[in-house]
């Protein structure tokens, strides 16, 4: 079964920064692309950023604040956020894969990222 869980969470002031962890397991891990995507309060889903073997992809709203990562060793992504803006609030989620069938699949329960003063 594959089970994806997100951490790192909470509330932040405008510029400051968090890092997101989604520890993945029933599935090999290091096989699939990962994606990270999000959903603002009234909101659909966002895709914000995925990573292949190497390579990463990122929306232009997040493009030069956010870093995505992986840890194939320790079946884990991350997603590094700088210059969090009250507009980034939202829940994160990370997903299997890149296309929206497999990310609304195969996605992890979220976690609430919260920017503001």
């Amino acid at each position: 079964e594959v089970q994806l869980v997100e951490s790192g969470g909470g509330l932040v002031p405008p510029g400051g920064s968090l890092r997101l962890s989604c520890a993945a397991s029933g599935f090999t891990f290091s096989y699939y692309a990962m994606s990270w995507v999000r959903q603002a309060p009234g909101k659909g889903l966002e895709w914000v950023s995925d990573i292949g073997s190497t390579v990463a992809s990122y929306a232009d709203s997040v493009k030069g604040r956010f870093t995505i990562s992986r840890d194939n060793a320790k079946n884990t992504l991350y997603l590094q956020m700088n210059s969090l803006k009250p507009e980034d609030t939202a829940v994160y989620y990370c997903a299997r894969g890149r296309s929206s069938t497999t990310i609304a699949t195969y996605r992890g329960q979220g976690t609430q990222v919260t920017v503001s003063s």
